[in-house]
């Protein structure tokens, strides 16, 4: 029992900024466009990281504190606010993990005012504009200063088969430019606020894991591949 409350301490002094939730686009002041991410892989993943020694940096988009609490918490909403937290931070980590779900899209003119029905009539139409890939661009910004910071992306994807999974994931890394790249299948609303999850993580090599469990084991999965390229 005394081995079991040993943790591995593998990310011992690093630096680790890890992303949870999801992004929302206001529309007006009292209406958004958003996403199912509840941000608990996120979150297990900032637990995980600080139990092996890492300093963790978490921007919850949408979330509250986690309890067990982190080295730093900044609440974000947008995707933008997003962007601006990590960007700000970005040249002092070791390890980046895109855990949260940011929204492709946001309106492209907020209403400062409520929309009311009774002035819009039966149908409204929006127009969105896409948002930063702030993925790609947090991997360029690495490239560019020359950081060794090692970038965990996330790819939630509506998938039939496994391979099919692996096959997009595969694609997605070349794409992002991540070293590494954790994907899995949301078909039916699974995983979203869910205890549980199902992921395989591909690297830029095209070598594939896969873990299935507790948002906590899955965490460690992901962590266990980050430490070896730490190291």
């Amino acid at each position: 029992a005394a081995l079991a409350l040993t943790a591995n301490r593998d990310l011992l002094g690093k630096r680790v900024l890890i992303t949870a939730g999801g992004t929302l686009e206001p529309i007006d002041p009292v209406r958004f466009i958003g996403n199912r991410s509840s941000g608990k892989q996120g979150v297990a993943l900032a637990m995980q990281a600080k139990r092996r020694g890492a300093y963790v940096t978490l921007i919850g988009a949408n979330i509250s504190q986690p309890d067990q609490g982190v080295d730093e918490f900044i609440s974000v909403a947008t995707a933008s606010e997003l962007e601006g937290a990590l960007m700000e931070r970005l040249q002092t980590q070791d390890a980046l993990i895109m855990a949260a779900a940011v929204s492709d899209y946001r309106v492209a003119t907020e209403s400062t005012t409520k929309l009311k029905k009774i002035d819009l009539g039966h149908s409204l139409k929006l127009e969105l504009v896409a948002n930063p890939d702030i993925l790609a661009s947090a991997t360029q910004s690495i490239t560019d200063l020359g950081l060794k910071t090692v970038v965990v992306g996330f790819a939630a994807e509506t998938v039939e088969k496994q391979a099919d999974l692996i096959e997009l994931a595969l694609k997605k890394i070349k794409a992002k430019g991540c070293d590494l790249l954790v994907a899995n299948n949301v078909t039916g609303g699974a995983v979203f606020g869910a205890e549980k999850n199902t992921v395989v993580i591909v690297d830029q090599a095209g070598q594939i894991g896969e873990s299935t469990g507790s948002k906590t084991t899955v965490a460690n999965a992901i962590l266990d591949e980050l430490a070896i390229r730490l190291e």
